[in-house]
């Protein structure tokens, strides 16, 4: 059977094997990007909660609306004595901490 043969029977089929290549050509090739994603997500709602909450002293449940995000956090810690915010998300966890007023709130290694 030949490939035009198989093209003509199976358009579908082709179309479908074409855009899969499609697919995991554009995966590879975006790779780094798409392994640092799971971070972002817990690190962006700790920045932004700890800059909503301490650097404009909004208080808890507006900032907690304000860095709700479409993909859920599995895990929320404020902890108000030492200024600090740890998020988990999609595996990963990242917190941030006010440093003044001056600094601002700053993610931790």
């Amino acid at each position: 059977m030949s490939r035009q043969v198989f093209v003509r029977r199976h358009p579908f089929s082709t179309f479908l094997l074409i855009l899969l290549i499609a697919l995991l050509g554009w995966i590879w090739h975006e790779r780094v990007a798409l392994w640092a994603f799971p971070d972002i997500i817990s690190a962006y709602t700790a920045k932004e909660y700890c800059s909503c909450r301490y650097v404009m002293g909004n208080d808890a449940d507006y900032c907690h609306s304000y860095v709700k995000q479409w993909l859920p956090t599995s895990g929320f810690i404020d902890d108000p004595a030492g200024k600090r915010i740890t998020v988990s998300g999609m595996g990963r966890s990242n917190s941030a901490q006010w440093m003044g007023e001056r600094q601002g709130c700053r993610l931790l290694p």
